[in-house]
């Protein structure tokens, strides 16, 4: 892996965020165990690969990536010639949220050597472990004493690590984070044709949210297609 960040392109100090996720028509992103948490289509997973293949950077949180057998690389080979038609670096850089640091070692994400990857972090992550993270990963950023500050981690990713298009991949949690800090440009929303009830089950937007509706992130729809049994939006902040 290469830890050199690329020369800027533009002056803007933050990224153009991207939030995409798939949920169920009950607006559920995993079953009430956490056990159920890929339930779209092929085409939604080709969305994704889409998506990836126009961003500078990929983000996820810890939980995301210890569920699942992910790697936030952009796929196949057709997906690495897209980005590099469009002046991309042929494998985004990769970036995972933990503000207590714990982090598996064992996730698979970290078994895929093709693209750095950064894990943003806080002071309440003991050294020790933020130790031990630096020696699987290019860079540990703290970036707060108890939260993560999300407005100067994305001012830090563009300024370091050139990230002009960020997309984030969750949990919940994250993308909360995200929308309280007004930081999230355009939402990609996939419907499934299912139901998973739960009240335990999560969401796109987990946390505390907003108790008032005028406190509410406004986006307006950009587009919506319908192919076969699912549903995919657009919104764009307003």
């Amino acid at each position: 892996m290469n830890s050199k960040p690329r020369i800027r392109r533009s002056k803007s100090p933050l990224p153009f965020v991207l939030v995409n996720m798939a949920m169920t028509a009950d607006g559920k992103i995993a079953t009430a165990n956490r056990a159920v948490s890929s339930f779209g289509s092929a085409r939604d997973r080709e969305h994704l690969l889409e998506l990836r293949a126009t961003v500078d950077a990929v983000m996820a949180g810890a939980r995301t990536v210890d569920s699942a057998a992910i790697n936030l690389g952009p796929g196949p080979a057709r997906f690495r010639r897209r980005r590099l038609k469009s002046k991309l670096a042929e494998y985004n850089l990769r970036v995972l949220v933990s503000g207590s640091g714990s982090v598996n070692p064992q996730a698979e994400i970290f078994r895929h050597h093709f693209s750095p990857i950064v894990i943003l972090t806080t002071s309440r992550a003991p050294q020790s472990d933020r130790r031990r993270l630096l020696a699987l990963v290019d860079e540990v950023k703290v970036c707060g004493r108890r939260e993560i500050d999300f407005r100067f981690a994305l001012e830090w990713l563009r300024r370091r690590w050139d990230v002009e298009r960020l997309l984030c991949e969750g949990g919940g949690e994250l993308n909360a984070a995200l929308f309280r800090a007004g930081l999230v440009d355009e939402v990609h929303l996939t419907i499934c044709p299912k139901i998973f009830g739960g009240r335990k089950a999560p969401t796109i937007a987990e946390g505390e949210g907003f108790r008032r509706l005028a406190d509410a992130t406004p986006f307006k729809l950009k587009s919506f297609k319908r192919v076969k049994d699912e549903v995919f939006a657009v919104f764009g902040r307003v």
